[in-house]
């Protein structure tokens, strides 16, 4: 699934075209992918790009009103696990998989392709636009140390499951989780409530670095992901621990390994990201000394077993 690097890259590739374009017409294919096509096409039509934004993975167009006494529109899109939205000539092949044409007044179409099926394309007015994203996360691209903190701090979950949770962090998926964790040697099952304060800032400066990184890069095409511009993206180059299960660490060379974390794969090292160990497990468990056998406690009672003895032996006779 494309992820905030994904996500940023096409948003900066589109901001380079689409402000100030107009929509001359908006064809829709599957009707799965788009929520009410014919009223889509109908209210977008004449409008033109405003603005370009990134909300956690999700791409925010801003449209402006036909007429000054109508609200603004807004196209929300999901791209799900294989989407692609890309600019190109009108004249162009059509791929498969290609469901929504947005027609440019340049001669251009804005097509939004998905061979799964799962992405989606809604349009909000500026009222319902109010709670859409309310429920969202910090985003981790641009979180200082302070709210990072505040976001993890003191909670009894594991780490990576955090990471992952869009109410969390908005944006992040299993691969900069990984990437991020790795750089920060970090087990992923570590529990964030049991991080030490040097760990978590470890940990921010690593989701702040690959993120960075992984944009400069335009994202990670492990898939279907491509740009704007129908570029793929390079990052996955880079990736460390990501899908390596198996193969050796950069760092210590010792064998990448593989566990399921909230319902995600999670890829670490052994040896640069240690297993968390439960106190339980650690408490050795002490066995009851043993008892020392009782001495004699008098003269008395030694005498009193010899003369007993002595008896005895005589009666043998």
């Amino acid at each position: 699934m494309p992820e905030l690097p994904e996500v940023e890259t096409i948003v900066r590739g589109l901001r380079g075209i689409l402000p100030g374009r107009r929509i001359v017409e908006l064809r829709a294919g599957k009707i799965q992918v788009v929520r009410d096509p014919a009223a889509l096409g109908e209210r977008v039509a004449g409008s033109r790009f405003r603005s370009i934004r990134r909300v956690g993975k999700f791409l925010h167009l801003e449209l402006e009103p036909l007429a000054p006494e109508h609200e603004a529109l807004h196209l929300v899109i999901h791209l799900g696990m294989t989407g692609q939205l890309r600019v190109v000539d009108a004249n162009e092949a059509i791929e498969p998989h290609t469901h929504v044409f947005f027609m440019l007044d340049d001669g251009r179409e804005l097509r939004f392709r998905d061979p799964r099926r799962f992405g989606r394309v809604l349009l909000a007015t500026g009222t319902a636009m109010e709670g859409m994203f309310k429920n969202l996360g910090a985003d981790p691209l641009n979180a200082g140390e302070d709210e990072f903190r505040a976001q993890i701090g003191g909670r009894r979950a594991r780490i990576k499951a955090l990471l992952l949770d869009q109410h969390v962090f908005r944006g992040m998926g299993n691969i900069y989780a990984d990437e991020s964790l790795w750089r920060a040697k970090i087990h992923p099952a570590r529990l964030a409530a049991n991080l030490k304060a040097d760990e978590v800032k470890r940990l921010h400066a690593a989701v702040r670095g690959i993120l960075e990184e992984a944009i400069a890069l335009k994202g990670s095409s492990v898939s279907d992901y491509v740009g704007a511009d129908g570029q793929r993206g390079e990052f996955q180059m880079r990736h460390r621990v990501y899908q390596r299960e198996g193969e050796k660490c950069f760092r210590c060379r010792t064998e990448i390994r593989r566990v399921i974390i909230a319902g995600r794969s999670s890829h670490f090292c052994p040896t640069c990201q240690p297993v968390p160990r439960s106190k339980t497990r650690n408490r050795k468990s002490k066995k009851p000394a043993k008892r020392p056998r009782q001495r004699l406690r008098s003269k008395t009672q030694a005498a009193s077993r010899s003369l007993s003895r002595a008896k005895n032996q005589k009666r043998a006779r």
